[in-house]
């Protein structure tokens, strides 16, 4: 019998199984969640006097024993329960007897589920953001190693001017900061209090939500009982936000990895054992790897709209439509740890050639330190131009700036900045705190 269930009624079994739906599956990755909120619960109902100090202490205790089969991956949720709520419940009832059927005094699973997103989903959003530490402070690191490693740069993917190496990683090490901005927006909103919010009208025993915010250690609460439900799918959503912020930028990193390992460019290379071969082309390093985690982010940069999508134009109050956040969002979390992993694998171990502009292709890469050149002279900007331009249509185009690369202004070949861009990426960091 489900909790909610009277005994004169039943429910189909097609029904039953189709509003279930994947519930069970990521409601594992909630148990955890879902028993610190009873013990945070529990533990006020205890002081305000809903359940007795005794019986308090003795559910607490048989949570904590739950608590531990969940840490050694003992934890299961049989086949005739309906969620983890309900497991989690007949565990302890089984285990405390009539003290267990206690547990739920004050709360419906509407703000049980609310508080277990949000505690699982403030946990993955500081694992995501040590991730992105990690990468980043590689990213810093292979910036300054390959300061010096010249490569074109591109506009229309047309040769433009210099770049480097290090001018390359460092652009998306700065990324990392503007996404670091929105994960950390994402964490304050993830970090808020729904429970004692109820079925989104609160409660006419005398709740004390604060105690729980503070037992939870959440920054602070939602404050409105309705609007705690209402959070449901808007916080889902706006941590998508910074996970799609994120992606977009591995996507983009991505694709430069598979250009410039490409023959035709052949700016860097891997080893062996990171790429793949073809099954009739022996002389093939394939950045699979790379075309991945292109793939797989791009598809994470779709789940923002996906939720949307979900709660857009719902009324007030909660909707069972909210239980499919957790299929489209829960997956795309593991996908972006595992990308920023393999990330920082492909570019711990990443080498470049050498001598890469003394190639005939990229005379004409050097054109505008040619214009500057004159315009430090003393000739107009616009005559310069005219000037370097008609020698480079005439073919007269000669001149070789490759030593003579002076670029001294911040963010500039020169002039990397990394100290601080680290500086910026910090002040992101405090935020967490």
């Amino acid at each position: 019998m489900k909790i909610w269930q009277k005994e004169a009624t039943s429910v189909s079994e097609i029904i039953e199984k189709f509003t279930v739906g994947r519930d069970k599956e990521f409601d594992i990755l909630l148990a955890k969640y879902d028993v610190e909120g009873s013990i945070a619960h529990v533990t006020m109902l205890g002081e305000v006097g809903l359940m007795t100090k005794d019986e308090a202490t003795t559910a607490i205790k048989g949570l904590n024993e739950i608590l531990a089969t969940i840490h050694d991956s003992r934890f299961t949720i049989d086949d005739s329960t309906e969620d983890i709520h309900s497991q989690v419940e007949f565990l302890l009832t089984q285990k405390i007897g009539d003290a267990g059927k206690k547990i739920h005094s004050g709360r419906s699973r509407n703000d049980q589920v609310a508080v277990d997103i949000k505690l699982y989903l403030r946990a993955e959003i500081l694992n995501i953001k040590d991730e992105l530490s990690n990468l980043f402070v590689l990213l810093i690191a292979q910036s300054e190693k390959f300061k010096d490693k010249l490569i074109p740069g591109y506009t229309h993917l047309q040769i433009a001017m210099p770049s480097s190496i290090g001018l390359w990683l460092g652009a998306y090490a700065e990324s990392l900061v503007d996404d670091m901005e929105l994960l950390a927006a994402a964490y304050q909103v993830a970090n808020k209090n729904p429970l004692g919010s109820g079925a989104g009208y609160g409660s006419s025993f005398p709740l004390n939500r604060r105690r729980t915010t503070e037992l939870l250690k959440f920054g602070t609460l939602n404050w409105n009982s309705v609007y705690a439900q209402m959070s449901r799918g808007k916080t889902e959503k706006i941590v998508s936000v910074g996970l799609s912020s994120v992606a977009a930028t591995l996507s983009k990193l991505s694709m430069d990895c598979c250009l410039y390992l490409n023959q035709n460019f052949g700016f860097i290379s891997f080893p062996n054992e990171l790429t793949t071969g073809s099954s009739i082309m022996p002389h093939k390093k394939n950045p699979d790897v790379f075309e991945l985690i292109r793939a797989k982010c791009n598809r994470i940069q779709s789940i923002p709209n996906e939720i949307t999508l979900l709660i857009n134009n719902l009324p007030s109050g909660y909707h069972r439509d909210m239980q499919l956040t957790k299929e489209i969002l829960f997956p795309a979390i593991e996908e972006l740890k595992a990308c920023l992993q393999l990330m920082q694998l492909m570019l711990s171990n990443l080498s470049t050639k050498d001598n890469i502009l003394d190639d005939e292709k990229y005379r004409y890469l050097f054109s505008v330190e040619a214009v500057n050149d004159l315009v430090n002279k003393g000739i107009p900007f616009r005559d310069a131009y005219q000037q370097v331009g008609n020698e480079i249509d005439k073919g007269n185009f000669s001149f070789d700036y490759k030593k003579k690369l002076v670029h001294t202004h911040e963010g500039s070949i020169g002039n990397l900045c990394t100290a601080e861009i680290q500086g910026e990426m910090n002040k992101v960091l405090n935020k967490f705190s």
